[in-house]
């Protein structure tokens, strides 16, 4: 039993920075092979309505989930007071509900200022209606003859 060995030279597997192996950049020699069928046709599956709300439900559950190991681990209680009331909870807690009164202030500027810009778009919309039907009811006559300008 015994193993064949080959005598001729092997090309190199390692490539030289320096000089690149002619043998190894050239095109294939021998007979090329025929058309290659394309491969075949495959189906896009396009993103639903469905996918993004169990995206957003995977999504927001991993966030609950860190807001609960936030809490437990925050558990110890703390004396809270505001505008003379006094209180105990435990520091996740209060923490959580500074970010959500937070969160809500911020929230609450935001609609104020969307109010705002709805206000000055219905104000502008009107502005444009009653140039529009202005321009559109004033007589042709009122126009000066086409002619050249000079």
């Amino acid at each position: 039993m015994g193993v064949a060995v080959s005598t001729q030279p092997q090309p190199s597997t390692q490539r030289s920075a320096t000089a690149p192996d002619p043998q190894l950049d050239a095109p294939p020699s021998g007979p090329q092979p025929g058309p290659v069928a394309p491969p075949p046709q495959q189906h896009k599956i396009r993103h639903t309505r469905i996918s993004g709300l169990w995206f957003a439900v995977v999504f927001f559950a991993v966030v609950l989930l860190f807001l609960l190991i936030f809490i437990l681990q925050n558990g110890r209680a703390v004396d809270i007071s505001y505008l003379g009331m006094h209180g105990h909870l435990p520091l996740g807690v209060a923490l959580l509900l500074a970010a959500v009164t937070g969160v809500l202030l911020t929230i609450l500027a935001g609609v104020a200022r969307i109010s705002q810009l709805h206000a000055v778009a219905r104000r502008h919309r009107r502005l444009d209606a009653r140039s529009t039907a202005a321009a559109a009811s004033a007589p042709a006559a009122a126009s000066p003859p086409p002619g050249p300008v000079r």
